[in-house]
């Protein structure tokens, strides 16, 4: 056998109980999925799925195959961005690089028929310091949930009467002193900086129960200057995009916790607005804040990006040009 032949390989794994329209996908498109990423041939038959190619390469995709059959016994949906993301996660960590589905982690939303689990790791490890810390700092690029996960853990607690308010705040750095000359009462300005908190709210309640709590306040959506001189108490509060508030900002926001309450604080270092990087509290803290008992620091990377394959690549990207760019 010549170096540039290869062993072409069968392996059968046993699928019996899986639900086969979760496993195969819509028109089969995750055993496509699956069979691009591995340059495999992928075969559902009976009760056994067939991995037929190179050695090596059937080797690769075995755990990940595995792995959805797991998934649909469960019951838990996955999709092509999902597949691409365990086949990363295997090859760099092993076992280690996905998660095992865990009732325990799962937050199930009621009137939604939604359980939102952690995809990642580094999104376990985040859920899990919400769930055990007064005070989590979450820190990674865009679409690693750091923001969706905070708020589904305050949707929970709100539910489960844990605490009787939630509070998203958000700076409305971007509009600085243009908003005077924007239309509307103050609200209506800077609703536009805190729709990714809405629109999050919305995929996890039902439409009118999410409006009725507005109404009564007990969900409050609130620029980061409205927080001044308040005291939060039973609340869930959580500073969304924390890279734009200010070390004053910051430091104000954190002496704004009351009893019973609890603060998640999200944030992405590579997206900073203000005109000066180290005016950012959310870079200030991480020093001021690691060592105190009871807050978190909890990272996150492009390996808990659960949006688009592509937005992984583009973070990727992005920080190899800064590398360079620092060199």
């Amino acid at each position: 056998m010549t170096p540039e032949q290869s062993t072409i390989v069968e392996h059968r794994i046993d699928v019996e109980g899986i639900d086969p329209l979760l496993f195969t996908g819509v028109n089969d498109t995750n055993m496509q999925e699956v069979s691009r990423i591995f340059s495999i041939r992928m075969i559902l038959r009976g009760d056994h799925v067939i991995l037929s190619g190179d050695l090596l390469a059937v080797e690769q995709a075995a755990p990940v195959v595995q792995h959805l059959v797991e998934l649909s016994r469960l019951r838990v949906p996955f999709d092509s961005t999902d597949i691409s993301r365990f086949a990363e996660g295997f090859s760099v960590h092993g076992d280690r690089g996905v998660v095992t589905p865990d009732d325990s982690m799962g937050i199930a939303l009621p009137g939604t028929r939604k359980v939102i689990r952690p995809k990642s790791e580094g999104q376990r490890r985040y859920l899990t310091s919400i769930l055990d810390n007064d005070i989590v700092i979450g820190i990674g690029p865009a679409g690693t949930g750091k923001t969706y996960l905070a708020v589904a853990a305050a949707v929970d607690a709100l539910y489960k009467k844990r605490i009787k308010r939630i509070i998203l705040v958000r700076p409305a750095v971007e509009a600085g002193e243009s908003l005077g000359f924007l239309p509307g009462d103050m609200q209506e300005k800077v609703d536009p900086y805190l729709r990714p908190l809405y629109d999050a709210l919305e995929d996890m309640m039902p439409t009118d129960r999410v409006r009725r709590s507005i109404e009564d306040m007990t969900i409050e959506i609130a620029p980061l200057a409205y927080m001044r001189g308040r005291t939060l108490s039973d609340a869930f509060v959580i500073l969304d995009e924390a890279q734009n508030s200010t070390t004053a900002q910051m430091k104000m926001f954190l002496t704004r916790l009351g009893m019973n309450s609890q603060v998640v604080i999200t944030g992405d270092k590579t997206q900073i607005d203000l005109a000066r990087r180290k005016d950012s509290g959310l870079l200030q803290i991480e020093d001021i804040l690691s060592k105190i008992d009871g807050i978190q620091l909890i990272y996150l990377d492009d390996m808990d990006v659960i949006r688009h394959r592509l937005v992984k690549a583009i973070i990727r990207a992005y920080a190899r040009s800064d590398s360079e760019g620092d060199s």
